[in-house]
């Protein structure tokens, strides 16, 4: 019993640094937490200690895993062990590496739902602009797309968040961190004429704090703008699958579409890994790929 407490104290710690030094979410912490406990659970009916495992007990717990359990599933495991390994190792708790020799299962990336320009255009057109509502809308729709933002950065804006001389949005994004994002001259434009023609309509008190309020002058939810967004895309005739992401997506493979440098990019969305970054170059290959087919002679 004494080395499964240790371990989960060891666990524990682990977790913790993590959350210090990565600003981790929630969700982040509980997958690791979830997939160091498997490997515990499985290291205890082997009789191993966490940090005396082998390589080999890695190995072929991962083939037998792939019985009940997808590529990339496995990969994940595989990133939570690493990550946790090199921790006990800065903390020299370990003296090697136990899974130096363990490869990565190989996995494609799913390609993000996005829309392309003309489609983007027509949604960001639907609202009606003659009204508060459509106005709130056409403002937070332009930002969404004009900055990169998730979805609940967008709802979460403050009027003190944003700077109209100076052109850009300060985003408190995953982890509390904050950035600063440039906001383009569309976005900018609509957000000035949203604040001069549709904020003060939509709220019985303006000196409340949310840029862009639903009911009772706070933050709009979620769940409210997600039914917006469908709303609008129904209206622009656009049938494609959609997600809370997919302006954020459409934001990042329009940059890289247009030669927009990847490091650039992870700094706009608040990726702290560049390979979060990098499934948007899929995106933009895909695209490439696509046109070359459509218009070269030998395509």
């Amino acid at each position: 019993m004494s080395e499964t407490h240790d371990d989960n104290r060891l666990i524990e710690a682990f977790l913790d640094a993590f959350w210090l030094e990565q600003g981790a979410s929630e969700n982040t912490l509980a997958a690791y937490r979830h997939d160091l406990d498997a490997w515990q659970g499985h290291l205890r009916l082997e009789r191993r200690a966490l940090l005396t495992p082998g390589s080999e007990a890695l190995t072929a717990w991962l083939e037998a895993r792939r019985e009940t359990h997808s590529l990339r599933s496995n990969a994940r495991l595989l990133s939570s062990l690493r990550r946790f390994y090199r921790w006990a190792l800065e903390q020299r708790l370990i003296d090697g590496d136990p899974l130096s020799e363990v490869r990565l299962p190989r996995v494609r990336a799913n390609l993000p739902d996005t829309l392309d320009e003309e489609e983007v255009e027509r949604l960001l057109g639907a609202p009606d602009v003659e009204t508060p509502l459509g106005l709130r809308d056409r403002a937070m729709l332009e930002v969404l797309y004009g900055c990169g933002l998730r979805v609940s950065e967008l709802i979460g804006l403050r009027l003190d968040t944003v700077n109209l001389r100076q052109g850009v949005v300060r985003v408190l994004g995953k982890g509390d961190k904050e950035r600063l994002v440039p906001m383009g001259e569309e976005a900018q434009l609509w957000v000035e004429r949203y604040l001069r023609a549709g904020r003060g309509a939509l709220m019985s008190d303006i000196r409340r704090p949310p840029l862009f309020p639903g009911r009772n002058d706070g933050f709009m939810t979620r769940q409210t703008f997600w039914h917006r967004i469908k709303r609008h895309a129904q209206c622009a005739g656009i049938d494609k699958p959609l997600s809370p992401h997919t302006l954020r997506h459409a934001f990042a493979t329009h940059l890289l579409n247009h030669g927009a440098n990847l490091r650039v990019v992870q700094l706009l969305l608040g990726h702290s890994d560049l390979s979060t970054t990098q499934i948007y170059t899929h995106v933009a290959q895909a695209r490439l790929e696509t046109l070359h087919g459509e218009h070269h002679p030998r395509g």
